[in-house]
C-alpha cells in the first residue's frame, strides 16, 4: 500500500493537471500594468492529516516574482485548506512588498468571504478570515475574484507539491520547477 501511494503520489507530482474537454476552461490573464496577480490554493492529504499551501504573484508580463509552496498541518475540510493557502499567500505578499494586487482562487465560498473585508465571520474558521482581512488592512489596493481552476493551476501544483517539501520552498523572480509545465500552459493560452 505505501509503494501505491508513493506512485500515486509521484504521479500527481509530475502531471499538469488539466480539465476535461467538457469543462468551460478558464485561462490566467496577466494584470494591468502596474499591478500583480497572487494565485493561491491548497491541498489536504491523507484525508486531512496534512495539508499544502501554493502561492504565486506574477506581473503583467507573466513572469513570476515570487512562488511558493508550503508544508501545513492537518485540517478539517476544503474551505480550512483554502483559506489557510489565502492567508499563506497574502503572508508572502507582505513579506515581499507587493502592495497592489488582484488576489485569485478557485474556492467561491473563501473567495466571497475573503471579499467582505472586515465583515464579522462567524464561521468555525473566522478567526482566519480575521487574519485575512488584518493582512488586507495593510494593502495599498487589493480587488478579489474567483477563477475556475484551469486559470489557478500553478497554484494548485505549488499546493500539491508542498506534500514533498519539509516546510517551506519560496522562489524570488524565478520560475518554480515543480509549475514550469503549467506556467508554460499560461504563457500559450493567455
Amino acid at each position: 500500500m505505501d509503494y501505491l501511494r508513493e506512485y500515486h503520489d509521484a504521479r500527481d507530482h509530475l502531471v499538469v493537471t488539466g480539465t476535461s474537454p467538457d469543462e468551460v476552461t478558464q485561462a490566467w490573464q496577466p494584470p494591468l500594468c502596474l499591478l500583480y496577480k497572487l494565485n493561491s490554493d491548497g491541498a489536504m492529504f491523507n484525508g486531512g492529516d496534512s495539508s499544502g499551501y501554493g502561492a504565486v504573484i506574477r506581473n503583467d508580463k507573466g513572469e513570476v516574482m515570487v512562488a511558493v509552496s508550503a508544508k501545513g498541518g492537518a485540517v478539517s475540510d476544503s474551505e480550512e485548506v483554502e483559506a489557510l493557502a489565502c492567508r499563506k499567500a497574502l503572508e508572502v505578499a507582505v513579506d515581499t512588498s507587493f502592495m497592489d494586487l488582484i488576489i485569485e482562487g478557485d474556492n467561491a465560498a473563501v473567495m466571497k468571504i475573503v471579499a467582505q473585508f472586515q465583515q464579522e465571520s462567524y464561521s468555525r474558521i473566522g478567526l482566519i478570515y480575521e487574519d485575512i482581512w488584518c493582512l488586507l488592512a495593510g494593502f495599498n489596493s487589493v480587488r478579489v475574484s474567483c477563477v475556475r481552476r484551469s486559470a489557478n493551476n500553478v497554484a494548485h501544483v505549488l499546493a500539491k507539491h508542498a506534500r514533498l517539501v519539509e516546510n517551506e520552498i519560496v522562489w524570488m523572480e524565478e520560475d518554480p520547477p515543480p509549475a514550469v509545465d503549467a506556467l508554460y500552459l499560461d504563457a500559450i493560452l493567455s
